[in-house]
């Protein structure tokens, strides 16, 4: 079943230059007032699938990873599935020429099952379990990233005789950089990573070349999430490089291979800077370029892992309104969803832009916080946005920039079933998770 194309067609949303766009590409307004993606009316989305639910524009999807691999081409960009991962998503992805970064033995299944080659499939983790290394190794993903020194004996052990596994070293190149603290992952005093101003990383470095077992192939590291600037990956090439050609001068080995990781922002509401592929490109392979001229070392294959980049512009949430409350000087407007299906602004005080859309409205904007419907004070979707002063229960609600980091960290808190999801494209739409009911809730408690 399709639904219908946009009658009459409209331009796009107005895109300033120089500004991240918030919404698909695809994004137009109707006459009605209400917004198509992907060639559908959103109300008509809703209607269809029912609120709350998700929507995520595969051909948005596929464009972003063009950029990517339009703007490295000599790079292996690997999808980080911890994003939002799905059998559709798994099959764009593989079909754009992306590898796959996974961080569990679920990721990786679900992989498998889709056929995604593993060959082209990077495993991380902080705390991989017997399991997901056994697994890894049983599939024979490309490559296994290890964290911690802990894991070189552990993984080698696993390896069958005559067989060798390729593998990276995370480090931590002591650089500070993301939106949140939580999210800051190239410093020290974090779970991640082995740090290269303590030495572990050398001495890790050291413990592998000594596993027959274990290919090293090269270096990786990860700086943290909503990046915006292009400095720290620039800083971080600088401190990898003199890593590099330190373990040269007393190992007497270079390698092939240096990932960068990901972490690149994107905006969640107008005028927020965003990472540009094509920026990247012209900066950070020079500079690895010209670091590796001056210490006369071989220029290794970068990788970097785009993740939220690929998927979260191309996402829409959308909600109905269930009540409208005034207290003290707040207006609350309260939805079906909440942090059940969206944690990040519990978690991490993300912020987001929110649209009235499936009706137009003269009424002038007042501000307001968009809440969900969940029993916890921090259930809070968006602080301080403008909506209509005629904002109403059953208007329907969008929230863009919502395929990263929200179905995928979703939980049925209150036991609320999680959201379904629905691909547009050229005017069509078809499910790809469907809501999580009651029975799928009770089949889980097994007790009595």
């Amino acid at each position: 079943m399709s639904l219908p194309l946009a009658p009459v067609p409209l331009p796009p949303l107005p895109r300033e230059p120089g500004r991240a766009p918030v919404w698909p590409a695809s994004t137009h307004p109707l006459p009605s007032g209400d917004l198509a993606v992907g060639g559908i009316a959103l109300a008509e989305l809703a209607d269809r699938f029912g609120t709350p639910c998700y929507l995520i524009d595969e051909d948005e999807v596929r464009a972003r990873a063009r950029a990517w691999r339009g703007a490295l081409p000599e790079a292996d960009i690997a999808y980080a599935g911890k994003a939002f991962l799905s059998r559709a998503m798994i099959r764009w992805i593989e079909e754009e020429g992306l590898h796959l970064d996974v961080c569990s033995v679920g990721e990786l299944d679900l992989a498998a099952h889709a056929g995604f080659p593993t060959e082209r499939i990077v495993l991380h983790g902080n705390a991989k379990s017997p399991v997901d290394l056994s697994t890894a190794l049983r599939l024979g993903v490309g490559r296994v990233v290890i964290d911690g020194t802990g894991e070189i004996a552990r993984l080698a052990a696993l390896v069958p005789p005559g067989a060798r596994q390729k593998v990276l070293i995370r480090v931590v190149p002591g650089v500070e950089a993301g939106a949140h603290a939580a999210v800051r992952t190239g410093m020290e005093g974090q779970k991640f990573g082995l740090p290269v101003a303590g030495g572990e990383a050398e001495e890790a470095i050291a413990r592998v070349l000594g596993q027959p077992r274990l290919q090293l192939v090269g270096l990786h590291c990860h700086l943290g999430s909503q990046i915006a600037s292009l400095s720290p990956y620039v800083t971080a090439v600088r401190r990898m490089t003199e890593l590099l050609a330190r373990v040269r001068d007393v190992h007497g080995v270079t390698f092939p291979e240096l990932g960068l990781g990901g972490g690149f922002a994107i905006a969640y509401r107008d005028g927020e800077p965003a990472i540009d592929p094509a920026a990247y490109a012209e900066r950070v392979p020079a500079e690895l370029t010209a670091r590796c001229a001056e210490y006369g070392l071989p220029v290794p294959r970068l990788s970097v892992e785009p993740g939220r980049w690929i998927a979260g512009p191309a996402g829409v949430a959308l909600y109905r309104v269930l009540a409208v409350k005034k207290s003290g000087a707040r207006v609350f407007v309260a939805v079906d969803g909440g942090m059940s299906d969206n944690p990040r602004p519990a978690l991490y005080g993300a912020r987001y832009t929110v649209r009235l859309v499936g009706r137009s409205s003269d009424a002038p904007a007042h501000t307001v916080t968009v809440v969900g419907r969940h029993c916890e004070a921090g259930d809070i979707l968006a602080e301080e946005v403008p909506l209509p002063a005629d904002v109403r229960p059953g208007d329907l609600l969008a929230v863009p920039a919502a395929g990263a980091y929200q179905l995928s960290m979703a939980a049925p808190y209150n036991l609320v079933g999680r959201p379904p999801l629905a691909a547009v494209s050229a005017g069509r739409a078809r499910l790809l998770l469907r809501r999580e009911t009651a029975e799928d809730l009770r089949s889980r408690d097994v007790g009595a």
